[in-house]
C-alpha cells in the first residue's frame, strides 16, 4: 500500500496517482525504472524520481515520522499496513466531555495496558509508553483524545497518528465508535453492551464515591472493548478505502 503510493509526490493528486496506477506504474520500482511516464515531463520525472528515492531511504531506515510529513495528512490511513506491528491503539475516558482524564487505555495488538488515575496513570509512564511505537490509531483521537492529552500531560505525540473517525467516513461509515461496531458488526459483552462515554463518566464517579471496585472493573473493561474494537475497525476500514482509491 505505502510503496504503492505517489500522493506524495509534488503536484500529483488522487486522479494523477490513478493515471500512474492505469499505466502499469504500481511501485515505486517500476515508476524509476520507466523511462518515460504519461504526464510527466523529463524535468518532472527527474524532481519526482528524486521524490521517490528520498522516500524509499526512509522507508528503508524505518523513519515513519519523516514519512508522514511526506504524506498528506490525512493520507497517513496508508502507513498502517507497514507498521502495524508497531501501531498502540489508544483511548481515554474522562469524567465528562474534556474533563479530567481518568482512564487511558494502549493495546498493542496482542496486549491490553490501562492506567488509572491515582493507581498507576503517572505522566512520565504514559510518555514512556507512548514513545514505544511508530504509530498511534484512535478513533476521534485528532479532536479528543490526543487534545485531552496534551492539555493535562503536556504530552504531544511526534509518532503519526491515524483517525480511524476519517477512514471510516471516506468509506461511509459513520457514526461513533459504537455505531461503527454495530455496522461492521462488532459485538461488546453484554455486560457493557450498552455502555457509552457518559456512563464512564458515571462510572467513574461512583467509584470514587463508594470504593466499590465493581464500577472501576467496569469501567475498565468498557475501555478495553474501546482499544480492542479499534483494531478490526482499523484492518477494514483501510482495506476498504485502499480498494476504492485502487478501484478493486
Amino acid at each position: 500500500m505505502l510503496r504503492e503510493s505517489f500522493i506524495f509526490l509534488p503536484r500529483v493528486s488522487y486522479t494523477k496517482e490513478a493515471n500512474i496506477w492505469a499505466q502499469h506504474i504500481t511501485d515505486w520500482n517500476e515508476f524509476l525504472s520507466t523511462p518515460k511516464v504519461k504526464g510527466f515531463s523529463g524535468a518532472t520525472k527527474d524532481r519526482a524520481d528524486d521524490c521517490i528515492r528520498k522516500v524509499k531511504g526512509w522507508h528503508y531506515q524505518d523513519n515513519v515520522t519523516a514519512l508522514a510529513q511526506a504524506l498528506p495528512a490525512n493520507e497517513h490511513w496508508r502507513l498502517y499496513n507497514e507498521y502495524k506491528e508497531d501501531a498502540v491503539f489508544l483511548d481515554i475516558e474522562t469524567e465528562g466531555e474534556y474533563g479530567n482524564i481518568t482512564v487511558v487505555g494502549l493495546f498493542d495488538g496482542e496486549q491490553t495496558s490501562t492506567f488509572v488515575r491515582g493507581i498507576n496513570l503517572d505522566r512520565a509512564l504514559l510518555k514512556q509508553q507512548l514513545q514505544k511505537y511508530k504509530l498511534i490509531i484512535t478513533y476521534n483521537g485528532s479532536s479528543f483524545d490526543l487534545p485531552v492529552i496534551k492539555k493535562y500531560f503536556q504530552i504531544a505525540p511526534t509518532v503519526p497518528h491515524i483517525d480511524l473517525r476519517g477512514v471510516c467516513h471516506r468509506v461511509g461509515l459513520v457514526g461513533g465508535l459504537k455505531a461503527i461496531e454495530r455496522q461492521l458488526g462488532i459485538k461488546r459483552p453484554d455486560s457493557i453492551q450498552y455502555v457509552n462515554g457518559n456512563d464512564a463518566a458515571e462510572l467513574w464517579h461512583c467509584w470514587k464515591a463508594t470504593g466499590d471496585r465493581d464500577f472501576l472493573e467496569m469501567l475498565v473493561t468498557y475501555n478495553e472493548e474501546d482499544i480492542v474494537n479499534l483494531q478490526p475497525i482499523a484492518e477494514r476500514a483501510v482495506r476498504m478505502l485502499w480498494g476504492k482509491i485502487r478501484n478493486i
